[in-house]
């Protein structure tokens, strides 16, 4: 009689193993088999990290094998098992590889086909197109759209973490606990005596280092040190954590009435300022979004406030970027003035540490929740409804959605609800952080999301004009090398543009993007559709990128750039200045952040900048939902292509007093996950 040796690999989680019972039957195109006990109580099999084989004797030939299916039977208790994968020997010496990679939870059964990827058109029997089927309707069913707020994205359909489907909850979910999280980082960090003093002020600048940690050669300390300095403030906007704000001035805004008297003493190249305009020598960051939004109210012994300054910056003689003239309101007039670098220090000082505050806001609900947290949930939940596991392109696109939904409502359940803590700390808590997603959900455009296109549209794409731009240098390169190993997949398993056309997953995918996730806004420019190969190249390019290298690019440096406060405040305790001439060092100190929320603040930023125990970084992909030799040669391509990129970031670095190393692939995570 045939028979077929099985083997089965638990994950090496906590708590992944089993020891319920666990029944296998194998179903090929001449006929399936019984059920097969492998594992009972006891038995000490599917423990965790384990691969266990098994010799299954049928009474006939089955066949080519196109399904397995698993039974999990629970003996005694709860007991999830996290199944790998499993190979099958056939009686000719043939393996198969079925792929897994999920929890099996309860009483549940899982059918499993071989791990070779196939577009719809290649499925020609009616036991696959009714598997294939059956998949998707299922997780339809398990991952609903959901509006958390209008106007927003649309996410999962989940109050809590724990009513996610297991497969994409956390292995631990106390590793990701926001509160137990900020409060072990504040202990960590020895400032845990501070985290209850609100209402209490610092002393003067130097009070803040009670509660900052020195460690050497970091470039928080060197923060610190240069934090007043204008060259600081204008590197910020290149290679800080919110480098993506910063635009080319081609005029200067009625809003903003700076003459050329204001700032012609901080021009070096003799011109006037409209000819330094031509020349594409003036930047500008406009905070406008700010403007009418309600600042926290959630503490009523501290009134906090929020302004929408506009900066203007210049390039100098020495290609670096310094501000040149500050406005905090976005309304000119008498009790709005444009603060000046040749105003008295404490004036010209406040103003710059308001920019910075509004800079903190914005990087945190728009560029950091917003664009890279909230955008790749929605890419996350439609490749669940609409790419069953055998699509090459859900094979692509699952590792860079690993824990993302986790997080986001992680977040949503602790850190961005009402009365969560975000609330704690931030001026834009208790209801402004939504009042700012909904306002930026108009500039949330396809194009904006392309990497190169958005860059070339703020007209900072030369190298030659603004040559310390390394967030743009770097970001290219991955950009590049993403798009290279999804054009190579994709000439894989799409021979024509009219292959493209014809895959009705992939179009459902892209619908549910544009028409859930997005809104179904027009303006947006979302394709409803793909054509080309060319297209669904930088489509799959553009949700790599966003779920990895963008998100590690403004996440991962904020302890490095807002641990010292004063250069990030997160909320201001006094309105904007109306007038010059009269901010002292005391108005700033109370102007900033009590020691309470300063802990808070200090708390969130060192939690948020931490990689996940056992990360897995760009081009790592340990779970091998791929079998073929061809995609895994695309892999090995790929992988050696970021080894490149590390090793010229590495080299540029070294002479570097600022290193610039958050582009790094081997610092970028596959995925949201934190």
């Amino acid at each position: 009689m045939p028979s077929y040796t099985v083997t089965v690999a638990t994950g090496s989680q906590w708590f992944a193993g089993t020891d319920d019972y666990v029944y296998l039957s194998l179903e090929g195109t001449a006929g399936c088999s019984e059920r097969h006990l492998l594992d009972k109580p006891f038995y000490n099999d599917f423990e965790r990290g384990a691969v266990d084989s098994y010799d299954v004797t049928v009474e006939e030939d089955l066949g080519e094998i196109q399904l397995i299916k698993i039974e999990k039977r629970k003996y005694w208790y709860q007991d999830d098992w996290y199944l790998k994968y499993v190979t099958v020997k056939t009686p000719l010496g043939d393996y198969l590889e079925f792929p897994c990679y999920r929890w099996i939870t309860d009483e549940k059964e899982i059918v499993l086909r071989d791990g070779r990827a196939k577009l719809p058109r290649d499925d020609k029997t009616q036991i696959l197109k009714q598997h294939r089927r059956k998949e998707l309707e299922n997780r339809q069913k398990t991952y609903r759209w959901k509006e958390w707020h209008p106007g927003f994205p649309l996410s999962i359909d989940a109050h809590s973490h724990s009513e996610l489907p297991r497969d994409i909850q956390f292995d631990n979910e106390k590793g990701i606990d926001f509160v137990l999280n900020y409060s072990k980082a504040m202990e960590n960090l020895y400032i845990n005596r501070f985290m209850h003093m609100f209402q209490s002020s610092w002393s003067d600048f130097a009070d803040f280092e009670k509660i900052f940690v020195r460690i050497s050669n970091t470039i928080s300390e060197y923060v610190m040190q240069h934090w007043k300095e204008d060259f600081m403030f204008g590197y910020q906007f290149l290679n800080g954590c919110n480098p993506v704000l910063i635009r080319r001035c081609t005029e200067i805004p009625k809003k903003l009435p700076v003459t050329m008297d204001m700032v012609e003493c901080s021009l070096e190249r003799n011109l006037t300022l409209e000819e330094e305009v031509k020349q594409g020598n003036i930047f500008i960051v406009d905070y406008e979004l700010l403007d009418g939004v309600d600042a926290n109210k959630t503490d009523p012994c501290t009134i906090q406030y929020l302004a929408a300054p506009i900066c203007l910056l210049y390039k100098n003689l020495e290609n670096k970027i310094v501000p040149i003239a500050i406005q905090l309101g976005q309304k000119p007039g008498p009790e709005n003035p444009i603060f000046l670098p040749s105003d008295a220090t404490y004036d010209w000082l406040l103003a710059k540490i308001w920019v910075r505050s509004s800079d903190f806001h914005i990087h945190q609900t728009v560029t950091h929740l917003l664009r890279t947290h909230l955008v790749s949930e929605v890419f996350s939940i439609a490749m669940f409804r609409q790419l069953p596991a055998v699509h090459p392109l859900f094979k692509l696109l699952v590792p860079h959605m690993r824990f993302t939904i986790a997080i986001n409502t992680k977040a949503r359940e602790q850190l961005i609800c009402e009365c969560g803590l975000f609330d704690k700390a931030n001026a834009t808590g208790g209801g402004g952080h939504v009042q700012m997603v909904q306002k930026a959900m108009k500039d949330l455009t396809y194009s904006s999301l392309c990497f190169p296109d958005e860059i070339k549209a703020k007209g900072m794409d030369s190298k030659e004009d603004i040559p310390y731009y390394y967030y743009r240098d770097d970001g290219i390169k991955v950009w590049e090398a993403i798009k290279s190993f999804a054009e190579d997949v994709i000439h894989i398993y799409y021979e024509t543009d009219e292959v493209v056309c014809e895959d009705v997953e992939l179009q459902a995918f892209v619908k549910d993007i544009y028409m859930y996730g997005m809104r179904g806004v027009k303006a947006a420019g979302f394709p409803k559709m793909i054509k080309t190969r060319e297209k669904l190249a930088e489509y799959l390019t553009v949700i790599i990128f966003t779920t990895s290298a963008q998100h590690a690019a403004v996440n991962f440096g904020q302890y490095d750039w807002c641990s010292w406060i004063p250069n990030a405040p997160p909320t201001m305790r006094c309105p904007p200045p109306t007038q010059k001439g009269t901010v002292t060092i005391e108005q700033i100190v109370e102007s900033l952040p009590d020691r309470g929320r300063s802990c808070w603040h200090l708390g969130a930023v060192w939690a948020l900048s931490q990689f996940q125990d056992n990360e897995l970084f760009l081009g790592m992909y340990p779970d091998e939902h791929f079998v073929e030799k061809p995609v895994k040669e695309a892999m090995a391509k790929f992988r050696k292509n970021l080894d490149e990129i590390v090793s010229t970031i590495t080299e540029r670095n070294k002479s570097k007093k600022l290193p610039y190393y958050y582009l790094s692939p081997d610092r970028i995570p596959n995925s949201v996950a934190v």
